[in-house]
C-alpha cells in the first residue's frame, strides 16, 4: 500500500473509467459488443470487423479522437444520438462504480480538499455513465477534456486544466489508470501520482512498479482523515 503525504495534498485529480468506475464496461463495449453489433448491423463476420476496428483504435490510440464519440459516429457513418449511444445503452446494466469509489470520495470531500475528475471520455459518455452511477453527486467539478480539444496525454491539456482549475502542482494528487497518462502529468510537473493497480474487475491485477499504485482506496481513509487542509478550501467552487 502506497504512501501518501496527504499533509501535502490540497487538490485531487481524479480519472473516471478504471479510477472510479470498474473498466469492464468499456473494455466490454470497445472490444467485444460494438466490434460485434457492427458485423451484425453490416453482414460481415465478426472477425473481419475485429480486425477493422482493432486497426481503427490503433490509428488514434492517445489522440481526441481515440475518446471522441463524434469521431466514430462518423467514421463509422452512424448517426450519434440515434445509432451509436443506443448500442452503448446495450451495455449500460455493466455500468457501475467501484466498491471503495463512495468511501474515497466522500473523505476527501469530508476532509476539505479540491476533488475535480477530468476525464477523456466524451460528454455524451460521461452523461450517460453520470445517468446509471450518479457520481456527479459525490464531485462538485467534473471535467471532460474535450472541452480543451486535448487530453491528458498531452502538456497543452495540463496547462490549459491549471488555468481553470488553479490548482499547485506541487499540493496535487493525481489518480489514473493510464501510465501514458500519469507519466504525462509527471512531466508537467504534478507532484503526488497514483496509479490503479486493477481497473477492470474482471481482470487481474496489474502489479505496477513505475508510480505507486492501489487496489482499494479505503485503506487510505484513516490517513485522509487524520489530515484534513482545514476550512481554508471550503466553499472552493
Amino acid at each position: 500500500m502506497p504512501f501518501l503525504p496527504w499533509n501535502e495534498i490540497e487538490t485531487v485529480l481524479l480519472d473516471m473509467d478504471g479510477t472510479l468506475l470498474d473498466l469492464h464496461y468499456d473494455n466490454q463495449f470497445w472490444l467485444h459488443h460494438l466490434p460485434k453489433r457492427l458485423a451484425q448491423i453490416r453482414g460481415i463476420s465478426e472477425a473481419q470487423s475485429q480486425r477493422e476496428m482493432t486497426a481503427r483504435y490503433e490509428s488514434v490510440f492517445g489522440q481526441i479522437q481515440w475518446y471522441c464519440l463524434d469521431y466514430w459516429a462518423e467514421c463509422l457513418e452512424m448517426d450519434l444520438e440515434n445509432e451509436f449511444m443506443p448500442l452503448k445503452r446495450e451495455l449500460a446494466h455493466l455500468l457501475a462504480l467501484r466498491d471503495d469509489t463512495i468511501p474515497f470520495l466522500d473523505a476527501l470531500h469530508d476532509s476539505g480538499r479540491q476533488v475535480v475528475l477530468v476525464t477523456n471520455a466524451h460528454p455524451n459518455s460521461l452523461a450517460l455513465k453520470l445517468e446509471h452511477t450518479q457520481l456527479d453527486a459525490h464531485i462538485d467539478n467534473l471535467i471532460s477534456t474535450h472541452e480543451f480539444g486535448v487530453t491528458k496525454e498531452s502538456q497543452l491539456l495540463w496547462e490549459r486544466l491549471q488555468a481553470r482549475v488553479k490548482f499547485d502542482a506541487h499540493r496535487t494528487l493525481f489518480v489514473d489508470d493510464s501510465l501514458p497518462i500519469l507519466n504525462a502529468a509527471k512531466t508537467y510537473g504534478i507532484k503526488h501520482l497514483l496509479a490503479v493497480d486493477n481497473p477492470d474487475s474482471t481482470l487481474p491485477n496489474r502489479n505496477i512498479s513505475e508510480f505507486p499504485a492501489v487496489r482499494d482506496y479505503r485503506l487510505m481513509l484513516d490517513d485522509i482523515k487524520q489530515n484534513p487542509v482545514g476550512t481554508a478550501l471550503n466553499g472552493r467552487f
